[in-house]
């Protein structure tokens, strides 16, 4: 899975999960600016009435440079002026960087099954 199909399997599990609520699921918006200046795109923008909801995805089923990318991931979230978090999934993240993650309030493993519409407790 690329983190283009993680990201996309993630919006649909959460626009068939709450759809019914009124919340509307985006896909790749452009928001300001990064922490470092950059154009900031993210992953899901969800939003309902009034509110909006950041969520930005991380995949790794490999090892490789992810793990340099994911403190930054929390900081630049951290600074989005709207509420946000992070979801991953996969094999590849360091322990290290799991457990960054794990203890992260702004961070949650989410690997929904493709056509999933309700909650588990895995």
């Amino acid at each position: 899975m690329t983190g283009t199909e993680y990201a996309d399997l993630v919006a649909g599990y959460v626009a068939t999960r709450f759809a019914a609520r009124g919340v509307a699921v985006y896909r790749e918006i452009k928001i300001g600016k990064s922490i470092i200046g950059k154009n900031r795109c993210l992953d899901i923008l969800c939003v309902c009435d009034d509110r909006a909801f950041a969520i930005e995805c991380k995949f790794q089923e490999s090892q490789g440079t992810v793990d340099e990318k994911i403190p930054y991931a929390i900081d630049d979230l951290r600074a989005l002026p709207l509420t946000g978090c992070i979801v991953y999934a996969g094999q590849g993240f360091s322990s290290g960087v799991q457990h960054m993650l794990g203890a992260s309030p702004h961070a949650a493993y989410c690997l929904p099954a493709p056509g999933q519409a309700e909650s588990t407790t895995d």
